[in-house]
């Protein structure tokens, strides 16, 4: 008689007969033994299936049984080191479900287009599998972080009348017959709560209609905002540094074979401390303008060269290594080739990125925002997380509180990861006066009577506050290593890409 398992809890069974539900990730036979590597959504497994007359009704239907057939499994559970997951199973009966069509994703690698174009079916492939799952994390943890520190959820409107961010980001939607918006952020929304509860937060979906291909932008992503009434800006740059540390620590505790398996440093992860770096926009700018910028762009393009050069020698040796040999190193070979080839096209372009990012920098103006090369140079400057404040008031939302002793800035911050990940969180104190709020409303053009509700917030009991917002595709990227955010959202969305 066996029992239904699931394979991450293999190791409570071992020397037991157990069944397994699952799909067929991969196989190999040699003469009368087979090894069949299942999974069933929890993690993977190999199943030793041997001919014999127990096998023989079923053996050479299981050994030629197509990639991610479903199937059933059982057998006994037997420790094995040397296997996937530490457990293997000996087979003694097995079960097609459906054998699958020839399925388009082999274990061969695949161009970025092809595999976001069968998104659907990427999800079941070892890496998208451990992002995923680290994702559900990150999520599960930012929802315990407010909610054990008495913040309130306050579920705020996808619709909006007005911008919450600047109006050239905006998605406008016909609601019924009237002009209406895709949400940018909740804040607006927030302010209202927190004046209600304390200490509030929204997390969801949010929108911006910007024209950006580049790595670290979607169109659709998700984001947690809290709120604090009678907060100042430090207090909420206090808050936003124990909630990264909370999601580093969590991540470390519960994902780090996961994180292992991505190829992240983990070790570089657990020096993710308070307290964080911290700079203002005008240190930030000297930064730029000075001689490491120059020094890390520099050896960012011998490094480059160098590999390219390397990939140059590699691509014929391959292209050679096609056509002789044993067909897997045939199949080696030419897998090879299209990952190289995908490197040198990241490489290049990025080498032709690189005057652009010196002269950006080294002719950086004070007044001008933060570009992403910016970003990506000042986070590669620090070590840990680094605290940018006090930004030129024109480059910043009008709701943001003006520094009572430098009118030219406000109090804000964005919160940049290292590595050159850049920007995950951006907050502020948000301006709490009415007449200053107004004035600056004037300045951007912002039609007041589209906002009386939210300047009905400073006319009824006004008190200082602030908040932030954390986008968590970019903050997965970071603590997971990837390169683009595309990866870390079950279905992005981006600049002419809705499919599927």
């Amino acid at each position: 008689m066996s029992t239904t398992a699931s394979i991450d809890r293999l190791g409570d069974h071992v020397g037991e007969t157990v069944t397994l539900k699952g799909w067929l990730y991969n196989s190999r036979s040699s003469g009368k033994i087979a090894f069949l590597v299942v999974r069933d959504g929890t993690g993977s497994c190999q199943c030793v299936l041997e001919r014999s007359d127990q096998t023989e009704s079923f053996f050479d239907t299981a050994r030629r049984l197509p990639q991610e057939s479903s199937l059933t499994v059982t057998g006994e559970v037997r420790e094995e080191p040397r296997a996937v997951g530490g457990y293997e199973i000996k087979v003694t009966d097995l079960s097609v479900v459906h054998a699958s069509e020839e399925y388009p994703i082999t274990l061969k690698p695949h161009g970025t287009d092809f595999l976001f174009k069968h998104r659907h079916l990427w999800f079941r492939s070892k890496r998208q599998w451990h992002l995923l799952r680290i994702r559900a994390t990150v999520v599960d943890q930012i929802r315990r972080f407010f909610n054990d520190n008495g913040f309130v959820l306050i579920d705020t409107p996808i619709f909006a009348p007005a911008a919450g961010e600047g109006a050239q980001t905006l998605f406008k939607v016909d609601y019924f017959g009237d002009p209406i918006y895709l949400a940018q952020t909740g804040q607006l929304y927030l302010e209202a709560a927190c004046m209600a509860h304390g200490k509030v937060y929204c997390f969801g979906p949010t929108f911006r209609a910007e024209k950006s291909k580049t790595r670290r932008h979607l169109t659709e992503f998700w984001m947690v905002e809290p709120e604090i009434a009678y907060a100042s800006l430090d207090d909420v740059i206090a808050v936003a540094e124990d909630f990264i540390c909370s999601l580093v620590d969590r991540l470390l505790a519960d994902h780090k074979d996961n994180l292992v398996e991505l190829g992240r440093d983990v070790d570089q992860l657990a020096t993710i401390k308070k307290p964080f770096d911290r700079i203002t926009y005008t240190e930030a700018a000297d930064l730029l303008r000075g001689p490491k910028p120059i020094e890390l762009l520099d050896n960012d393009m011998a490094t480059k060269t160098a590999r390219v050069a390397e990939i140059d020698k590699l691509i014929p040796e391959l292209e050679a290594a096609t056509s002789t040999g044993k067909q897997w190193q045939r199949d080696k070979a030419a897998a090879g080739i299209i990952e190289v080839r995908e490197e040198r096209g990241e490489l290049v372009e990025q080498m032709a990125n690189i005057p652009k990012h010196k002269e950006l920098a080294a002719t950086f103006e004070w007044g001008s925002d933060l570009g992403g090369s910016d970003e990506t140079i000042i986070s590669r400057l620090h070590e840990k997380p680094v605290f940018v404040t006090h930004y030129p008031k024109p480059v910043k939302a009008f709701y943001m509180r003006e520094d009572r002793s430098d009118e030219r800035v406000v109090e804000n911050f964005d919160l940049l990861a290292p590595q050159g990940v850049g920007e995950i969180i951006g907050g502020s104190a948000r301006e709490e006066d009415l007449d200053r709020l107004i004035a600056r409303m004037k300045q951007e053009n912002l039609p007041q009577k589209d906002y009386e509700w939210y300047l009905d917030l400073r006319r009824y009991g006004s008190v200082p506050h602030g908040g932030f917002g954390l986008g968590v595709e970019r903050t997965v990227a970071w603590l997971c290593g990837v390169k683009h955010i595309r990866e870390t959202i079950p279905f992005p969305r981006m600049m002419g890409k809705v499919y599927p």
